[in-house]
């Protein structure tokens, strides 16, 4: 299904998109010197995983999570990550770190035989799992971010984390409507 939707919303020099909340996350660095962005890659998260209503990813993601707040987060404890875009389920936009910057958010990956996928790509959370359908706020959300970026610099594909790093990962998981997304964007 097409979306008609405004022109998608632009980003500034310094990378950050205009009426995304803003919530820096430290988790971040300088991108090499001579690297391009050229990859999006679409993932997924929830903490505690399948709960969707607080806000452990933002901590998670600025280093304020509560590692004692749930048992699971001990699983992760002392993990620093982060990731360009965060959409929740109400299809609200967050920005934790401005694309000129490289987030941390692909881990051990390779795209068309090139390592370290962190340093040419912008990662995209969707709040969700990989057992639940993505919402329709999330789509509407993510179709004209992934259009602006398209706009902003030459991407040459939109991939999930699976991807990227095979055998490790598996979102953003079977019930992402790739097919959907790719008839609203180039």
């Amino acid at each position: 299904m097409s979306i008609s939707a405004s022109p998608p919303p632009a980003l500034d020099a310094s990378g950050w998109l205009a009426g995304a909340r803003r919530l820096p996350s430290p988790n971040c660095d300088a991108r090499p010197e001579d690297a391009a962005i050229e990859l999006i890659v679409i993932h997924n998260i929830s903490l505690p995983p399948g709960v969707f209503d607080g806000d452990a990813v933002i901590e998670l993601f600025t280093n304020r999570l509560d590692w004692d707040a749930h048992p699971y987060f001990q699983t992760i404890r002392g993990l620093e990550v982060s990731a360009h875009f965060f959409i929740r389920r109400d299809g609200t936009l967050i920005q934790f770190v401005p694309c000129t910057l490289r987030a941390w958010h692909a881990g051990v990956s390779s795209w068309q035989e090139r390592e370290r996928c962190n340093d040419f790509s912008i990662g995209i959370e969707l709040e969700g799992t990989d057992d639940l359908p993505f919402t329709e706020a999330q789509y509407a959300t993510l179709i004209p971010l992934v259009q602006s970026l398209q706009q902003a610099y030459p991407i040459q594909a939109v991939v999930g984390h699976s991807d990227i790093a095979a055998g490790r990962k598996t979102d953003p998981g079977p019930h992402f409507a790739w097919q959907r997304l790719h008839e609203n964007v180039a």
